[in-house]
């Protein structure tokens, strides 16, 4: 199948369930994969694509929420279509809480399940489509020269060019040049533009070091997810 195919990931013990729902899943258009226990489904090696995850609660060894919880702990974001052949109230509840995105209890009709898988992977492929946005923003943010991200940050804050010159001990023609810049590797149209990309970086809006005339410029604090580095060397973090 091609690479964007979806993936849908079936933990069960029980060889026909899973032989069962990989039919249906190949039936309606997704890439199945099987595994018989949790500990067999850590071991594979994923690819970073739209799926999720449909697993049984009652697994042998590590079971349905203890790989639950060990994918949360790996900040692993995949929806999890939890399934059971029992009506437990008080692990649903669990499981829900701990951010399921369905509960099914056997036996299921085939629709069922495929109304929850297609909801689970218009999900996946959200996210996975803004977590490749902010990796070509992080790779768009890397290839700006340290005193670009100076400028940058004090331009998000509001700064004008002449304060930002000032800051930095750089004239204000040069600001422009540099803030021209960073405006074209980062991809921005607009200074709102510039502000919400920073936002999504994490980039705090803030002074780099302390202004030459503390009155006449903002007092934030600096915060970027990278670091910037000061005139004298050192860096912040």
């Amino acid at each position: 199948m091609a690479e964007t195919t979806p993936i849908v990931y079936i933990v069960d013990d029980d060889i026909s369930v899973r032989e069962s729902m990989e039919m249906l899943v190949r039936c309606a258009g997704y890439q199945p994969e099987t595994f018989a226990s949790a500990q067999a489904f850590l071991n594979h090696q994923r690819v970073h694509t739209p799926a999720c995850l449909v697993l049984d609660i009652g697994l042998p060894g590590l079971n349905g929420l203890g790989l639950q919880q060990h994918l949360a702990a790996s900040r692993n974001e995949m929806p999890i279509i939890f399934v059971t052949g029992c009506n437990d109230v008080p692990v649903t509840v669990q499981a829900m809480k701990a951010g399921a995105q369905e509960f099914l209890t056997k036996p299921f009709d085939d629709e069922v399940l495929l109304s929850a898988i297609r909801h689970a992977i218009e999900r996946s492929q959200a996210a996975v489509g803004r977590d490749a946005q902010l990796q070509a923003i992080k790779a768009r943010y890397a290839s700006l020269t340290m005193r670009e991200r100076q400028v940058m940050a004090l331009v998000v804050a509001g700064l004008l060019n002449k304060q930002v010159g000032s800051q930095l001990g750089i004239s204000e023609i040069t600001v422009k040049a540099h803030r021209g810049k960073v405006m074209l590797k980062m991809q921005a149209e607009s200074l709102p533009d510039l502000v919400r990309i920073a936002a999504k970086l994490r980039i705090a809006p803030g002074a780099v070091n302390q202004p030459r005339n503390p009155s006449s410029l903002p007092t934030q604090q600096p915060m970027a997810l990278y670091p910037l580095a000061l005139p004298s060397g050192r860096y912040l973090q």
